[in-house]
C-alpha cells in the first residue's frame, strides 16, 4: 500500500531527480495578463526548474498579490527579466545559448513530443485569449502544439506552459532517470 511521503522524503526524492537533470530551460510569457494565470506559471517554473523567464507585453507583475496566492511564494524563488518588447526577449533566451520554441496552435506548428526539446531550450507561451504574438512566431526556432482529442479548442495558457515544461523535462528525464528507489 502507498502512503503519501513525509517533508524529508519529499526533499531527499526531489534531490535525486535534480542531479540528474542537466538541461536548462527558460520560459518567455508574453502578455499573460491575468494574475492567477502568471502565479500558477511561476509555480510550475519553480517546481520544474526553470532558469529563466522573460515577461513581455502586458504580462501581469510577479509582485501583484493575486499572482503571490496561486504562486505561493515560489515567485521569489525565480530569476525573472521584464525586457521592452518581445524580439527583446527572444534576443535575451537566445544570448543565455537558449533554442526558442513557441507553445501554439498555428498552422507550421508541430506535435508537442515532436517538438525539438532536448538540450538547452526555451518555451513561450502568449496571452489567455489569443495567443503567442505575429513577432513572437516570427521569431521562434520552431512552434509546437499541444495534440488535444476532446471538443475543447484550447487548454488554459498556464496549464499549456505545466504541459509543456513537463514534456521538456520528461524528454530529458526518458533517457537517464533519477534513481527513486528509497
Amino acid at each position: 500500500m502507498s502512503t503519501q511521503l513525509r517533508p524529508t522524503d519529499v526533499k531527499r526524492l526531489n534531490r535525486r531527480w535534480r542531479r540528474s537533470t542537466q538541461g536548462r530551460i527558460g520560459l518567455i510569457v508574453e502578455s499573460v495578463t491575468q494574475p492567477f494565470n502568471l502565479g500558477s506559471i511561476l509555480r510550475t517554473c519553480a517546481t520544474f526548474g526553470v532558469d529563466a523567464l522573460w515577461l513581455t507585453g502586458n504580462t501581469a507583475d510577479p509582485t501583484h498579490p493575486q499572482v503571490g496566492k496561486t504562486a505561493l511564494g515560489t515567485e521569489q524563488k525565480l530569476h525573472w527579466e521584464r525586457p521592452r518588447s518581445t524580439p527583446e526577449a527572444i534576443a535575451a533566451a537566445r544570448d543565455h545559448g537558449l533554442r526558442v520554441v513557441a507553445i501554439e496552435l498555428a498552422r507550421d506548428a508541430v506535435p508537442l513530443h515532436e517538438a525539438p526539446l532536448e538540450g538547452d531550450v526555451c518555451l513561450a507561451v502568449g496571452a489567455e485569449d489569443h495567443g503567442c504574438s505575429p513577432a513572437l512566431l516570427a521569431g521562434a526556432d520552431t512552434t509546437a502544439y499541444i495534440p488535444q482529442i476532446g471538443r475543447v479548442g484550447s487548454l488554459n495558457v498556464a496549464v499549456a506552459a505545466a504541459i509543456a515544461i513537463a514534456e521538456t523535462r520528461r524528454r530529458e528525464w526518458e533517457h537517464g532517470p533519477a534513481d527513486t528507489s528509497g
